[in-house]
């Protein structure tokens, strides 16, 4: 990271009161992130996350038995009502049961499906009060996240973005030393976002150029940030789902958009205090692994 070893060792001991608990603390687990092959989500770490899943899994219900009503009504026609076994087929052109029927029960399914939708929608976009406030700015291309309550900042490239994009050598030392194996390339960052679990995170989001977006599968959140203005999304990290997370800038932005990765880690109470305080006193971005590390020693 951008921080001296030394610098990381005085804000450890600086955050040690907080941080003793933690004796038996061990590193944080990478739980979102894209698996190769998979074709599902990735772990549900929010409410809102768990909300799209189920709603996901829910309209994927209907969908599958309006298909496979079509389907046989399909085969049917094909096979009873073919030329060969109905070579004098009827000339009626209307049939009031059938009309009524493909009308009202398309209504009354996305009626049923808007019951669920319409809440799960709101939840989204109704913001509640912030216990953790974060204001995310996109640049071509890379994150600025400032907490304004708190008063600190710091940039967040992708690990290998001074490498021109390439998994070099000196980038497979890079991630290594920062904690990532090559699988992360182009997911991992220098810096993350650090948040506690349980509380309500509000991120506002902009832009300073074009328009950037972001992103967080395994939070169900997605917000574009737009030049001169300020959006907003929520999340709240479940309690026991402390760990890594990986998003992406999900909006085109120009020729690197492809390595604007996001990360998030997300900590217990008592480590988010912890590297508050280690952060205020070095000045700049710690990262919250290093300090459980040189509190056990």
């Amino acid at each position: 990271m951008r921080l001296k070893t030394l610098l990381i060792g005085l804000a450890a001991t600086f955050a040690g009161g907080a941080a003793a608990a933690q004796d038996a603390a061990q590193p944080l687990r990478i739980i979102g992130q894209p698996e190769y092959g998979a074709i599902g989500f990735q772990p549900a770490a929010t409410g809102i996350a768990r909300d799209l899943h189920w709603l996901d899994g829910m309209v994927l219900i209907i969908i599958t038995a309006i298909t496979l009503f079509v389907v046989a009504l399909l085969a049917i026609v094909i096979l009873r009502y073919n030329s060969r076994r109905n070579a004098t087929p009827s000339t009626f052109t209307h049939n009031t049961p059938v009309e009524v029927a493909w009308t009202v029960i398309p209504i009354v399914i996305l009626v049923f499906i808007g019951a669920f939708s319409l809440p799960a929608l709101f939840n989204q976009q109704e913001i509640p009060e912030a216990e953790v406030l974060v204001k995310a700015t996109g640049h071509q291309w890379y994150w600025t996240h400032e907490y304004p309550d708190e008063g600190i900042g710091y940039d967040m490239f992708m690990i290998g973005s001074d490498a021109g994009n390439y998994l070099t050598p000196e980038v497979s030392e890079q991630l290594a030393a920062a904690g990532y194996t090559d699988q992360q390339f182009l997911l991992a960052t220098d810096t993350a976002l650090v948040v506690p679990t349980g509380k309500v995170v509000v991120v506002q989001v902009t832009a300073d150029d074009v328009i950037h977006s972001w992103a967080m599968p395994a939070f169900g959140v997605k917000q574009d940030g737009v030049p001169g203005r300020l959006a907003q999304l929520w999340f709240e990290v479940s309690e026991g789902m402390e760990g890594i997370y990986f998003g992406q800038c999900s909006e085109l932005c120009g020729l690197s958009h492809a390595y604007m990765p996001i990360t998030v880690k997300a900590v217990s109470q008592a480590d988010y205090d912890a590297w508050l305080a280690a952060v205020k006193e070095v000045g700049d971005y710690v990262d919250p692994g290093a300090l459980q590390v040189a509190a056990n020693q």
